[in-house]
């Protein structure tokens, strides 16, 4: 079949404009934009759907990643300010907020974006002692957050976070950190018993103190009973009521016997020789209580007259 000029001309005007439509038009994933260069030079930025370019003319240049994305900090080591060597490795997020930024503002992003964290971390950390190290990641994680974005905004880039992930120190300094966080809680446990020693001392000195108190106040009131029973006898005594000096006679006569016979020492007890006045004060004891129980009618020349006459002790 003899094709003819025309049909030529048709065939070749319809594959230029499919290839111009194919150069022209467009398709941009979600999540994603693309530069537009002319001549090598950036005009405008893609966004996702259907868009239109001048064919031949335009091409595209950068296509950026606009999701939020992950990368890897690799371990390296970090002197502190306390001259510790420790190993470090974390991870940082960010975020492509401006695609025309992020494409010709630097070179290579992710790699300027790995170096910048780790110089960071190695200038934030090595400022800090071990022990601040160990107990303030949340307080590293934001200063070194704050810092990598500040530096990080001119490629118009978002760091939405930086995290430290592992810390670690050298064997022997682990060795070491065990040790005195054993001898810290052998002190503070040595602390503890000496405040309960303490304690127990100071409550055992109170109750001493207590006790010798009620002692003494006891004694106080033994001393006012006896000095009131005293006076009571030597009143009854200057009334002409002898039987009072006998019962009182005879009371410190049996708490003398009491305690010459409850002695551990004493096998043969020895009566004094006025040992019958004893048993003349007795026989007064019991006529006292006699009367003690008689009724409150008995007038005192009645019992004056009851009385036994007073046994006298014997010389023989």
């Amino acid at each position: 079949m003899d094709f003819s000029g025309f049909d030529i001309a048709v065939v070749v005007l319809v594959a230029l404009v499919v290839l111009v439509l194919f150069k022209g038009i467009k398709t941009i994933p979600q999540g994603y934009n693309y530069t537009v260069e002319r001549f090598g030079r950036y005009t405008k930025t893609l966004s996702p759907g259907l868009n239109l370019i001048a064919p031949f003319v335009d091409r595209i240049g950068a296509k950026m990643n606009m999701m939020e994305q992950v990368l890897d900090v690799p371990s390296q080591e970090i002197i502190t300010r306390d001259n510790a060597i420790v190993g470090v490795d974390g991870i940082a997020f960010y975020q492509i907020l401006n695609a025309a930024q992020a494409a010709y503002q630097v070179a290579g992003l992710q790699n300027a974006i790995l170096n910048l964290t780790m110089t960071n971390i190695r200038t934030v950390m090595g400022s800090m002692d071990l022990d601040e190290l160990l107990s303030n990641r949340d307080a590293i994680n934001e200063r070194l957050l704050r810092v990598v974005d500040e530096a990080a905004h001119p490629w118009g880039i978002k760091i939405t976070r930086v995290e430290i992930k592992d810390i670690n120190p050298p064997a022997n300094l682990i060795e070491s950190m065990g040790r005195q966080m054993t001898a810290e809680r052998n002190k503070r446990a040595q602390i503890l018993a000496a405040e309960g020693l303490k304690q127990s001392q100071i409550l055992e000195a109170e109750g001493r103190k207590e006790a010798a108190f009620r002692d003494a106040e006891a004694r106080e009131r033994s001393a006012e009973a006896e000095a009131r029973a005293t006076q009571v006898v030597s009143e009854a005594i200057s009334k002409g009521d002898v039987q009072a000096l006998n019962y009182f006679v005879a009371q410190k006569y049996t708490e003398a016997l009491g305690k010459i016979g409850t002695a551990t020492n004493s096998k043969i007890v020895l009566m004094p020789f006025e040992a019958s006045s004893l048993i003349g004060s007795l026989g007064g004891i019991g006529e006292i209580a006699k009367e003690v129980f008689r009724s409150e009618g008995t007038t005192g020349a009645q019992r004056q007259a009851a009385r036994p006459p007073v046994v006298r002790p014997s010389e023989n």
